[in-house]
């Protein structure tokens, strides 16, 4: 393994717009989270993005993938990796008013989960207030993340927040956070990543997500 070619998959990715935009007009950003896997010969990367996508009509958690290693389908996001979260989405969604939220509570994974706010709000709000108290119901289970790497890959890495590059403007490889976890894919060793530049994942650094 070397860091120059997970650099390339993931600019190649970025080339085809399967690299995580943030700033995807398509989807408002709700939160995020990354899982770098490595051993002696494989690595594998996960970046999660979960999304409010008005079209799509659910709040959704896409599972990008890259590595050398996969065991089923290519880098990027496939069909799989959309996982909605919302149990009962003809519920929350006023049918008259579309994106404007009814009241209900919202029901993930088999679970109610009550949240504050007002009947008559628009939903990205309400949605993203689901996060500070139940970001892990939102986020994949461990069955769900392995379900396209191997299952003794070891996980050395883990992220809540980091510093996204804008994909309009730079490559991943021009980006000093993803050079530095092509670094920790390369060797397997946490300590090379080393940020200094301040996080920008949180979603209100992305104005412009699901602006379309």
């Amino acid at each position: 393994m070397s860091v120059t070619e997970i650099l390339d998959q993931f600019d190649t990715a970025a080339e085809k717009y399967e690299f995580p935009d943030l700033g995807n007009g398509y989807s408002h950003a709700v939160d995020v989270r990354l899982h770098a896997y490595s051993d002696v010969r494989r690595w594998a990367l996960i970046v999660e993005q979960v999304g409010y996508s008005p079209r799509a009509g659910n709040l959704t958690d896409i599972l990008n993938t890259f590595g050398n290693c996969l065991t089923e389908g290519v880098s990027g996001a496939g069909n799989g990796d959309f996982l909605d979260r919302i149990d009962n989405w003809d519920d929350v969604e006023d049918r008259e008013e579309p994106e404007i939220w009814t009241g209900a509570s919202f029901v993930v994974r088999g679970r109610a989960l009550s949240v504050a706010g007002e009947a008559g709000e628009e939903l990205v709000d309400v949605l993203r207030r689901l996060v500070p108290v139940h970001r892990e119901l939102l986020l994949a289970d461990e069955n769900e993340l392995r379900r396209r790497i191997p299952a003794g890959l070891p996980e050395v890495l883990r992220l809540d927040e980091w510093r996204q590059p804008d994909l309009s403007s730079s490559r991943p490889s021009e980006s000093t956070v993803f050079r530095q976890i092509a670094e920790v894919l390369a060797t397997g060793d946490p300590g090379r990543y080393a940020p200094a530049a301040r996080a920008n994942t949180h979603w209100s650094f992305w104005p412009e997500s699901g602006s379309l």
